[in-house]
Protein backbone atom coordinates (compact mmCIF):
# COMPACT_ATOMS: atom_id res chain seq x y z
CA UNK A 1 0.00 0.00 0.00
CA UNK A 2 2.71 2.27 0.95
CA UNK A 3 4.84 1.66 -2.41
CA UNK A 4 1.49 2.89 -4.18
CA UNK A 5 0.98 5.70 -2.19
CA UNK A 6 4.62 6.66 -3.31
CA UNK A 7 4.21 5.88 -6.84
CA UNK A 8 3.39 9.73 -7.87
CA UNK A 9 5.71 10.81 -6.27
CA UNK A 10 8.85 8.79 -7.61
CA UNK A 11 7.86 9.13 -11.14
CA UNK A 12 6.56 12.40 -10.83
CA UNK A 13 10.56 13.58 -9.24
CA UNK A 14 12.16 11.55 -11.90
CA UNK A 15 9.92 12.59 -14.76
CA UNK A 16 11.03 16.46 -13.28
CA UNK A 17 15.01 15.25 -13.56
CA UNK A 18 14.29 13.84 -17.34
CA UNK A 19 12.68 16.65 -18.63
CA UNK A 20 15.39 19.03 -16.82
CA UNK A 21 17.99 17.00 -18.22
CA UNK A 22 16.78 16.59 -21.48
CA UNK A 23 17.50 19.01 -24.72
CA UNK A 24 14.48 21.24 -25.76
CA UNK A 25 12.79 20.10 -29.22
CA UNK A 26 9.79 20.47 -30.56
CA UNK A 27 6.79 18.03 -30.26
CA UNK A 28 5.32 17.04 -33.68
CA UNK A 29 2.63 18.47 -35.44
CA UNK A 30 -1.02 17.00 -34.23
CA UNK A 31 -1.97 13.37 -36.70
CA UNK A 32 2.11 13.54 -37.64
CA UNK A 33 4.25 10.36 -36.66
CA UNK A 34 7.35 11.80 -34.75
CA UNK A 35 9.61 13.61 -36.41
CA UNK A 36 13.00 11.84 -37.18
CA UNK A 37 15.57 13.84 -35.41
CA UNK A 38 19.71 12.26 -34.75
CA UNK A 39 20.37 11.18 -31.58
CA UNK A 40 21.27 13.33 -28.64
CA UNK A 41 22.71 12.71 -24.90
CA UNK A 42 19.64 11.76 -22.80
CA UNK A 43 17.68 9.73 -26.02
CA UNK A 44 15.20 11.50 -28.20
CA UNK A 45 13.22 14.54 -26.65
CA UNK A 46 9.82 13.73 -27.84
CA UNK A 47 9.84 10.24 -26.84
CA UNK A 48 11.46 10.43 -23.73
CA UNK A 49 8.61 13.06 -23.17
CA UNK A 50 5.49 10.92 -24.47
CA UNK A 51 6.65 8.22 -22.01
CA UNK A 52 7.47 10.54 -18.99
CA UNK A 53 3.74 11.63 -19.55
CA UNK A 54 2.28 8.77 -20.27
CA UNK A 55 3.98 7.07 -17.02
CA UNK A 56 2.73 9.83 -14.90
CA UNK A 57 -0.73 9.48 -16.56
CA UNK A 58 -0.83 5.99 -15.73
CA UNK A 59 -0.12 5.90 -12.45
CA UNK A 60 -2.39 9.11 -11.81
CA UNK A 61 -5.27 6.53 -13.39
CA UNK A 62 -4.36 4.36 -11.32
CA UNK A 63 -4.69 6.13 -7.94
CA UNK A 64 -8.38 6.78 -9.34
CA UNK A 65 -8.47 10.88 -8.49
CA UNK A 66 -9.93 12.83 -10.73
CA UNK A 67 -7.38 15.04 -12.48
CA UNK A 68 -7.42 18.25 -14.16
CA UNK A 69 -5.06 17.49 -17.29
CA UNK A 70 -4.91 21.37 -18.04
CA UNK A 71 -3.51 22.25 -14.33
CA UNK A 72 -1.14 19.30 -14.73
CA UNK A 73 0.33 20.85 -18.14
CA UNK A 74 0.23 24.20 -16.15
CA UNK A 75 2.26 23.11 -13.46
CA UNK A 76 4.65 21.60 -15.81
CA UNK A 77 5.23 24.38 -18.23
CA UNK A 78 5.70 27.07 -15.18
CA UNK A 79 7.99 24.45 -13.29
CA UNK A 80 10.38 24.20 -16.27
CA UNK A 81 10.21 27.57 -17.41
CA UNK A 82 11.30 29.10 -13.85
CA UNK A 83 7.44 30.73 -13.71
CA UNK A 84 6.34 31.55 -10.26
CA UNK A 85 4.13 29.34 -8.76
CA UNK A 86 0.22 29.76 -9.40
CA UNK A 87 -0.29 28.72 -5.75
CA UNK A 88 1.63 28.26 -2.91
CA UNK A 89 3.92 25.54 -1.45
CA UNK A 90 2.28 25.16 1.13
CA UNK A 91 -1.23 24.86 -0.91
CA UNK A 92 1.06 22.41 -2.93
CA UNK A 93 1.50 20.40 -0.16
CA UNK A 94 -1.85 20.51 1.26
CA UNK A 95 -3.24 19.26 -2.11
CA UNK A 96 -0.75 16.33 -2.29
CA UNK A 97 -1.44 15.27 0.85
CA UNK A 98 -5.22 15.02 0.03
CA UNK A 99 -4.42 13.30 -2.60
CA UNK A 100 -2.57 10.77 -0.61
CA UNK A 101 -5.01 10.37 2.10
CA UNK A 102 -7.57 9.98 -0.63
CA UNK A 103 -5.96 7.42 -2.33
CA UNK A 104 -4.70 5.82 1.24
CA UNK A 105 -8.71 5.32 1.95
CA UNK A 106 -9.93 4.20 -1.55
CA UNK A 107 -7.23 1.38 -1.36
CA UNK A 108 -8.11 0.58 2.02
CA UNK A 109 -11.83 -0.11 0.80
CA UNK A 110 -11.04 -2.17 -2.25
CA UNK A 111 -8.57 -4.17 0.10
CA UNK A 112 -11.58 -4.22 2.27
CA UNK A 113 -14.14 -5.57 -0.16
CA UNK A 114 -11.25 -7.95 -1.55
CA UNK A 115 -10.96 -9.77 1.75
CA UNK A 116 -14.66 -10.15 2.38
CA UNK A 117 -15.92 -11.56 -1.20
CA UNK A 118 -12.70 -14.10 -1.00
CA UNK A 119 -14.12 -14.93 2.53
CA UNK A 120 -17.85 -15.87 1.67
CA UNK A 121 -16.35 -17.46 -2.02
CA UNK A 122 -13.89 -19.41 0.14
CA UNK A 123 -16.86 -20.67 2.63
CA UNK A 124 -19.46 -21.80 -0.38
CA UNK A 125 -16.70 -23.04 -1.71
CA UNK A 126 -15.27 -24.97 1.22
CA UNK A 127 -19.00 -25.76 2.18
CA UNK A 128 -19.50 -27.85 -1.45
CA UNK A 129 -15.97 -29.36 -1.66
CA UNK A 130 -16.88 -31.17 2.04
CA UNK A 131 -19.36 -32.88 0.39
CA UNK A 132 -17.62 -34.53 -2.67
CA UNK A 133 -16.89 -38.20 -2.63
CA UNK A 134 -13.67 -39.10 -1.23
CA UNK A 135 -13.01 -36.14 0.70
CA UNK A 136 -12.66 -35.74 4.33
CA UNK A 137 -12.29 -32.99 6.87
CA UNK A 138 -9.75 -32.64 9.70
CA UNK A 139 -10.42 -30.66 13.17
CA UNK A 140 -8.36 -27.62 11.44
CA UNK A 141 -11.01 -27.38 8.48
CA UNK A 142 -8.02 -29.08 5.37
CA UNK A 143 -10.07 -31.00 3.35
CA UNK A 144 -8.10 -34.02 1.93
CA UNK A 145 -8.48 -36.93 -0.60
CA UNK A 146 -6.49 -39.60 -1.31
CA UNK A 147 -5.47 -40.12 -5.16
CA UNK A 148 -3.19 -42.56 -3.95
CA UNK A 149 -1.96 -44.10 -0.92
CA UNK A 150 1.98 -44.81 -0.39
CA UNK A 151 3.45 -47.03 1.13
CA UNK A 152 6.95 -45.21 2.73
CA UNK A 153 7.15 -43.69 6.02
CA UNK A 154 5.51 -40.78 7.60
CA UNK A 155 7.33 -37.38 7.62
CA UNK A 156 7.49 -36.00 11.17
CA UNK A 157 8.05 -32.24 11.96
CA UNK A 158 11.40 -32.14 12.41
CA UNK A 159 11.93 -34.19 8.43
CA UNK A 160 12.72 -32.41 5.51
CA UNK A 161 10.77 -33.75 2.55
CA UNK A 162 10.70 -33.88 -1.48
CA UNK A 163 7.56 -33.09 -3.00
CA UNK A 164 5.68 -32.48 -6.43
CA UNK A 165 2.93 -30.00 -6.52
CA UNK A 166 0.63 -27.83 -8.25
CA UNK A 167 -1.18 -24.78 -6.61
CA UNK A 168 -4.29 -23.74 -7.46
CA UNK A 169 -6.94 -21.59 -6.90
CA UNK A 170 -10.92 -22.34 -6.84
CA UNK A 171 -11.54 -20.66 -9.88
CA UNK A 172 -9.43 -23.01 -11.32
CA UNK A 173 -6.38 -20.12 -11.96
CA UNK A 174 -2.74 -22.05 -11.32
CA UNK A 175 -0.68 -19.97 -8.98
CA UNK A 176 2.57 -22.38 -8.62
CA UNK A 177 3.90 -25.53 -9.66
CA UNK A 178 7.00 -27.28 -9.15
CA UNK A 179 5.67 -29.78 -11.85
CA UNK A 180 5.58 -26.86 -14.50
CA UNK A 181 9.32 -26.23 -13.53
CA UNK A 182 10.73 -29.76 -14.01
CA UNK A 183 12.35 -30.01 -9.82
CA UNK A 184 10.53 -31.00 -7.09
CA UNK A 185 10.11 -28.92 -3.80
CA UNK A 186 12.31 -29.52 -0.88
CA UNK A 187 11.34 -28.09 2.51
CA UNK A 188 11.25 -28.26 5.85
CA UNK A 189 7.76 -29.90 7.26
CA UNK A 190 7.68 -26.95 9.99
CA UNK A 191 8.89 -24.24 7.08
CA UNK A 192 5.60 -24.43 5.04
CA UNK A 193 2.18 -22.94 5.39
CA UNK A 194 -0.06 -24.71 8.39
CA UNK A 195 -2.32 -26.80 5.78
CA UNK A 196 0.47 -28.51 4.77
CA UNK A 197 2.53 -29.00 7.57
CA UNK A 198 -0.87 -30.85 8.68
CA UNK A 199 -1.20 -33.11 5.52
CA UNK A 200 2.13 -34.08 5.54
CA UNK A 201 2.29 -35.26 8.72
CA UNK A 202 -0.54 -37.51 7.19
CA UNK A 203 1.07 -38.85 4.29
CA UNK A 204 2.98 -42.02 3.42
CA UNK A 205 5.96 -41.29 0.80
CA UNK A 206 4.72 -42.61 -2.82
CA UNK A 207 1.53 -40.53 -1.95
CA UNK A 208 -0.65 -38.66 -4.14
CA UNK A 209 -3.43 -36.06 -2.09
CA UNK A 210 -5.40 -33.24 -3.35
CA UNK A 211 -5.94 -30.66 -0.66
CA UNK A 212 -8.02 -27.92 -0.18
CA UNK A 213 -6.72 -25.66 2.81
CA UNK A 214 -8.89 -22.55 3.95
CA UNK A 215 -7.38 -19.06 4.68
CA UNK A 216 -6.63 -19.37 7.88
CA UNK A 217 -4.72 -22.49 7.78
CA UNK A 218 -2.85 -20.59 4.38
CA UNK A 219 -1.95 -17.25 4.09
CA UNK A 220 -4.51 -16.08 6.07
CA UNK A 221 -6.78 -12.44 6.47
CA UNK A 222 -3.77 -10.63 4.73
CA UNK A 223 -2.81 -12.54 2.29
CA UNK A 224 1.58 -12.61 2.20
CA UNK A 225 3.47 -11.84 -0.92
CA UNK A 226 1.28 -12.09 -4.05
CA UNK A 227 -1.20 -14.03 -2.15
CA UNK A 228 -4.32 -12.44 -2.06
CA UNK A 229 -6.21 -12.17 1.39
CA UNK A 230 -8.72 -14.88 2.66
CA UNK A 231 -7.99 -16.89 -0.55
CA UNK A 232 -8.46 -20.86 -0.56
CA UNK A 233 -5.73 -22.58 -2.03
CA UNK A 234 -6.28 -25.92 -3.85
CA UNK A 235 -3.03 -28.57 -4.70
CA UNK A 236 -1.98 -31.94 -6.13
CA UNK A 237 0.70 -32.74 -4.11
CA UNK A 238 2.93 -35.54 -4.38
CA UNK A 239 5.61 -37.09 -1.33
CA UNK A 240 8.20 -38.37 -3.12
CA UNK A 241 10.31 -38.71 0.06
CA UNK A 242 12.03 -37.80 2.99
CA UNK A 243 15.51 -36.69 2.60
CA UNK A 244 18.29 -38.96 3.95
CA UNK A 245 15.09 -42.26 3.72
CA UNK A 246 14.87 -44.18 0.56
CA UNK A 247 11.72 -43.57 -1.50
CA UNK A 248 9.64 -47.34 -1.83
Amino acid sequence: MKTKLLTIGLVVALAGVAWAQAPQKSAPAAGAGPAAAPAVPGGDKTKVGYAIGFQVGSSLKEQGEPIDLKAVMSGMQDALGDAKPAITEAEMREALIGLQKRAQARMMEQAKAETETNKKEGEAFLAANAKKPGFKTTKSGLQYKVIKDGTGAVPKATDTVKTHYTGTFIDGKKFDSSVDRGEPAVFGVTQVIPGWTEALQMMKVGSKWQLVIPWDIAYGADGGGRMPPNKVLLFDIELLGIEGESVK
